[in-house]
């Protein structure tokens, strides 16, 4: 299969338009992040009862929308368990009320901790610590979108056999093992180059391929969704990308086991 160069151009184009305020939003942390993680989980929460409940989905996004927006600003008040507990509260509304409306009330519940779980997270790590925080969110990202960016690039150019055809027919294992190496690739660098507290270098690569391997995971889970919903992609915002849902399904699996990496450096480093 030829790489197609019109459309990686057209992912370049969007990622230079979009990268940058969400690194900046990174960087500068508080509430310019959580600024950010509420505008994505309000277009988030959009494309998720767009593709869930159709027939109501303005109402349905509003609801869901809801859950998201109380969880994060909860962890951003430095109060993760609490965060976490308004996740599930927040799903079981979101199902009674997708429920009043006619609606599928387990669609709306997952919807609230699908979304919201990686949500919560990526604000604790980067409010963890201002400096320690904001290279543990960087590592994320840098995890997420090598692994992402070359699982498409090999897998165009090389081909091969295919990973899973009946959810995603255009991924391929090549793509797979190069989202793997690129994803442990970048979790040695970055903790090479930044201070990621007691994780090491080794570490950090071995980290940074669990992470991979998550991102490509959330990559496949996200296509058996769709294909569930009946759905090409999760919507329209990101030119060459679909919906931000179809940018971020990886990052929202790779942010679970880089937080549980982080969680056990501090554990560590606490025992120590």
């Amino acid at each position: 299969m030829a790489v197609k160069v019109g459309d990686i151009g057209v992912r370049a184009a969007s990622a230079f338009v979009l990268g940058p305020a969400a690194v900046l939003a990174t960087w500068a942390g508080g509430i310019w992040f959580l600024g950010l993680m509420l505008l994505a989980s309000g277009l988030l929460a959009v494309e998720w009862a767009a593709m869930s409940a159709a027939r109501t989905w303005r109402v349905m996004a509003g609801a869901v929308a809801f859950g998201l927006v109380a969880a994060a600003v909860t962890a951003h008040a430095g109060q993760l368990s609490l965060a976490l507990i308004m996740l599930v509260f927040g799903s079981f509304a979101a199902a009674m009320f997708a429920r009043s409306r006619g609606e599928e009330a387990l669609d709306a519940a997952y919807g609230v901790l699908y979304l919201g779980w990686p949500i919560v997270l990526l604000i604790w790590l980067r409010d963890l610590d201002s400096t320690v925080g904001l290279h543990w969110t960087v590592l994320v990202f840098a995890v997420a979108w090598s692994s992402d960016i070359m699982a498409y690039f090999v897998g165009s150019t090389v081909g091969g056999p295919k990973l899973w055809p009946r959810f995603s027919p255009n991924k391929t294992w090549s793509g797979f093992a190069g989202g793997l190496v690129a994803g442990a690739t970048a979790g040695l660098i970055m903790t090479a180059w930044l201070d990621m507290g007691a994780l090491t270098p080794l570490w950090g690569g071995v980290l940074g391929l669990a992470a991979a391997l998550a991102t490509m995971a959330g990559d496949l889970w996200e296509s058996a969704l769709k294909r569930r919903f009946g759905v090409k992609d999760a919507g329209t915002l990101i030119p060459g990308h679909g919906g931000l849902l179809d940018r971020v399904d990886g990052l929202m699996f790779a942010v679970v086991v880089v937080a549980c990496g982080r969680l056990i450096v501090i554990l560590l480093e606490r025992g120590a």
